[in-house]
């Protein structure tokens, strides 16, 4: 843990200091998910869960506006977060990661790695929201301590200041506690946006009455999904929803979102593998692996 920088992003790590000192004064790179919504554009993004720099490569090849690097619930740990940030880097793509849970070491590093923004689960009240936001801003607007290790490298012209204006603090609301609070959640000074999640919404709302998924059409989970997004544009803040198909991603945007995920890195490639394979045997009648021939 170093001490906190001044405004030029000097001070603190004096490695990082000889390494690029051409860029005092210069402004560190903007968040192109900002960018995007300042000009009134939606924001497509993808969801990596593969623990691979390459996948995650191949991911920024193919049209998203950003990606996710899920250490959540990815098969993934900060190891190999930190090449899948890099292997983004040079791409116009915005890299953010969900952290595991509202914890600051998490956050932080994956801040340092060079995270633009923050999903973060499981917010449940303002306190919550309060703390999430200490965690991604430096002093004097939050806690946040001074490391940019790798991210003072891979965002050019970093500094303090660009620092806490750049990255997004997006918190998801999943749980009862979430919906119930959620217009003091979203009134929380230093929040960018309100990301849903909507298997745990489910699972957190319902009382195990409807499995988890996503694109939801239950009445009841619409009008959930409907009142996140009007609290988020009462306060001035986005909405974000994870949906599996861009057929409901289109619908989110009419309802006020204005960044959507469209499915996974993990779902994608079963999907595309299982509908080749499909088609194989259908085409040949070739049994799948596994069946008997020639009756049970």
């Amino acid at each position: 843990m170093g001490r906190a920088g001044n405004a030029e992003g000097i001070g603190g790590h004096p490695d990082t200091q000889r390494a690029r000192p051409h860029l005092k004064g210069q402004g560190m790179q903007k968040n192109r998910i900002r960018q995007l919504w300042a000009e009134g554009r939606p924001v497509l993004n993808g969801w990596c869960s593969i623990g691979s720099p390459f996948t995650a490569e191949i991911m920024a090849a193919q049209g998203y506006d950003a990606l996710t690097i899920d250490i959540q619930h990815g098969a993934l740990d900060y190891s190999a977060a930190l090449p899948m940030i890099q292997a983004l880097r040079g791409t116009p793509v915005t890299a953010l990661a969900r952290v595991p849970w509202l914890d600051p070491a998490a956050i932080m590093k994956a801040l340092d790695a060079g995270a633009m923004g923050i999903i973060c689960p499981m917010i449940n009240s303002r306190a919550d929201a309060e703390e999430f936001v200490s965690y991604l801003r430096y002093p004097p607007l939050g806690q946040r301590s001074y490391g940019p290790t790798r991210a003072a490298f891979g965002l050019p012209g970093y500094n303090v200041a660009d620092a806490n204006r750049e990255i997004l603090a997006l918190a998801m609301i999943e749980t009862r506690d979430g919906v119930a609070n959620l217009e003091e959640i979203a009134a929380t000074p230093g929040l960018d946006g309100l990301y849903v999640g909507p298997a745990d919404l489910t699972l957190g709302t319902q009382n195990g009455r409807l499995p988890p998924g996503f694109d939801r059409e239950e009445p009841e989970l619409v009008e959930i999904l409907h009142g996140i997004a009007e609290a988020s544009r009462r306060n001035g803040i986005r909405a974000c929803l994870h949906c599996g198909t861009p057929d409901y991603a289109a619908k989110a945007l009419d309802w006020g979102y204005s960044l959507v995920t469209i499915s996974g890195d993990a779902r994608l490639l079963a999907a595309a593998a299982g509908s080749s394979a499909g088609r194989f045997r259908e085409l040949t009648g070739a049994p799948p692996p596994g069946t008997r021939e020639g009756g049970a």
